[in-house]
């Protein structure tokens, strides 16, 4: 059985993305890691960093991102798709370059895919969540963000990125181009496993968090509806409240010690006050969806009601 992993970069080494660490903390386990790498911009070293790590695991493919033909974050699929289809593994475990495993679940993971290696019926496997918010001691896990998504899937060519990347679907005789079209999809049959992708996305210092929704909002919305957007931001993004998150209390992946001693930037988050200053609220931020969280915590132990699920969970 070989493991293939698998993601898509592009300026991300000055956007403040723990790439180093998300790589490190896949390499223990597959047999080979793909990168599909976009041309960034000229201040941005994120090639020169990843082969600092001197892996001949690492096969780095250099990328052209096109947004107007792949609009709405589509690009984000689009290059995940190109890592993918230069993968050879029978697995193929995909993190994007703000997702981390921890070594503790690497037992899990292998033992797992061995398991369902011949087992036609099953796609991928599915991880859960901690989503990370303003430092390394908090995080969300509830109504606004996805406690479970794909992780890894089998490496057969119908299998596609979805959308903006957060997940995978079937799409036979796929156009290379519609990647939030869902007609003639079908989602994919996974086991849940014990195992977790730790998300670091939203943990950056306030000036680059900023640049870093302004460059994620270009992507998706096009330049001119972010340039009007961005007008009602500040010049540093405010996390809002941090006690709406819930304190993280067990280990972080090996590989991010570093980057967590880093952290420079406690006396900007805030545990009191409005919900947010300098920037429209967020989804989480909202009244009556602080009123769903809330009833989620208190009623049914952090269970999400609902939600987004873009997969078939097999018992």
């Amino acid at each position: 059985m070989k493991i293939s992993g698998f993601t898509f970069l592009r300026n991300t080494s000055k956007l403040y993305y723990p790439i180093l660490e998300s790589i490190q903390s896949a390499l223990p386990i597959v047999d080979e890691f793909v990168i599909a790498l976009g041309k960034g911009d000229d201040d941005d070293d994120s090639e020169a960093k990843i082969r600092s790590l001197q892996s001949g695991k690492i096969k780095i493919i250099h990328t052209e991102w096109d947004t107007e033909k792949y609009p709405q974050g589509m690009e984000h699929a689009h290059q995940t798709d190109i890592a993918k289809e230069a993968c050879s593994g029978d697995w193929l475990l995909y993190l994007q370059g703000d997702e981390l495993i921890h070594e503790q679940d690497y037992n899990e993971i292998k033992t797992k895919c061995k398991q369902y290696l011949n087992n036609a019926n099953i796609d991928g496997f599915l991880f859960n969540y901690f989503h990370f918010y303003g430092d390394y001691d908090h995080y969300f896990r509830d109504h606004c963000w996805y406690p479970y998504e794909i992780r890894i899937v089998r490496n057969e060519p119908e299998i596609h990125s979805f959308e903006s990347a957060q997940s995978f679907r079937r799409i036979p005789n796929f156009d290379g181009i519609s990647y939030r079209s869902k007609e003639g999809t079908s989602k994919l049959n996974v086991i849940k496993l014990n195992a977790s992708i730790y998300h670091y996305g939203w943990v950056r210092p306030p000036k680059l968090m900023r640049k870093k929704r302004l460059y994620f909002s270009n992507t998706h919305r096009g330049k001119t509806a972010t340039k009007t957007e961005y007008k009602k931001y500040a010049a540093e993004y405010d996390y809002g409240r941090m006690d709406y998150c819930l304190v993280f209390k067990q280990s972080h992946p090996k590989f991010m010690k570093q980057k967590i001693t880093e952290l420079d930037w406690q006396k900007s988050l805030r545990f009191s006050g409005p919900n947010v200053i300098g920037r429209p609220e967020a989804k989480h931020e909202r009244l009556k969806y602080r009123l769903i969280v809330w009833i989620e915590r208190t009623f049914f132990g952090g269970k999400v009601l609902g939600g987004h699920k873009n997969y078939n969970a097999v018992k």
